[in-house]
């Protein structure tokens, strides 16, 4: 029986996760949709907005990842809470994730200006290898018999977000069950098993007003995870007159990343990154695109105003 193509597959779908320092879905504009990384973000506002993010990992590489989400959130009009959402989709070569949660966060005021938010994610995770995109070996082998590689787990993340008018702290614990993975029971082998380890984000930004004009935005972002290198991602952004923004980012030992967007009149945002691969990986590739549309809509704390955009 011939198990060849399905070790390599699996092994070669954490290889990929591994180089990111993670097994979760990675953005590099995450500024502009941290919810999907700490739940306590979804009350800190006083609108609804969705957010969504495309990301094409490594131009040139044949199957390489691609990454969507897609999140809404918002408070409650009169209570000091907030509820959302999010799903995405993060597809390498044969192997997929699928992910769907929602949010409950709760607000309360520390000082006269400063604010804390707690959270929490529960949701469901679905990891599948494709046996559409393997190549069968012999008859007995579970591909030529057409089993299907699937699993479905529960997850849960929590999260605290301080924060005021200029700047934030925020940290969440992600992946709390620790689901193992098991693709075939009968190869109870640690080819074909993996455990969905915990990871730990940390964030922080403050936002400094140059001129009139001109806003300057410093911000990072650690991903810790056990048995892997802290991953740390730090930005700084320009934003002139609130509208239009560019920026670079550093990335420890993947990329560099140039980033720009756009706010038309605090309804819509669009944004777009470019990573330039600084690891061995650059020999192989070109870069990674990202692309990132938003929609914020009317205020609704303390209102019965309708959501509507504006």
């Amino acid at each position: 029986m011939k198990r060849i193509t399905i070790i390599l597959t699996v092994i070669a779908s954490f290889a990929i996760v591994k180089t990111q320092a993670q097994q979760m879905y990675h953005i590099s504009q995450y500024m502009f949709n941290d919810y999907v990384f700490n739940p306590a973000i979804g009350g800190i506002h006083d609108y609804y907005q969705v957010r969504t993010n495309y990301r094409y990992q490594w131009a040139g590489i044949k199957d390489a990842p691609r990454t969507y989400l897609l999140s809404a959130y918002g408070p409650h009009k009169a209570m000091p809470m907030g509820y959302g959402g999010f799903i995405y989709s993060d597809v390498s070569a044969a192997t997929s994730q699928l992910g769907l949660y929602g949010s409950y966060a709760y607000n309360v005021l520390i000082t006269t200006d400063i604010r804390l938010s707690m959270g929490a994610f529960m949701g469901l995770k679905q990891f599948k290898v494709a046996k559409d995109q393997l190549k069968p070996g012999t008859e007995g082998d579970p591909v030529y018999e057409g089993v299907e590689f699937v699993k479905y787990m529960p997850d849960a993340n929590i999260g605290g977000y301080i924060y005021n008018s200029q700047f934030y702290f925020g940290a969440s614990f992600n992946q709390l069950f620790g689901n193992k993975i098991e693709f075939l029971d009968e190869y109870d082998t640690k080819d074909v098993m993996r455990k969905l380890n915990n990871h730990f984000f940390v964030t922080g930004g403050y936002k400094y007003n140059v001129t009139r004009d001109l806003d300057l935005e410093g911000s990072t972002f650690f991903k810790i995870v056990r048995s892997a290198p802290v991953q740390m991602d730090l930005t700084v952004r320009g934003i002139w007159q609130k509208t239009a923004w560019g920026g670079i980012s550093w990335r420890t030992g993947d990329a560099i990343v140039v980033l720009a967007g756009y706010n038309y009149s605090d309804m819509l945002y669009i944004g777009y990154s470019y990573d330039v691969t600084t690891s061995q990986l650059r020999k192989l590739q070109s870069g990674s695109h990202e692309f990132m549309i938003g929609a914020r809509f009317n205020s609704i704390k303390n209102s019965g105003a309708k959501r509507k955009i504006r």
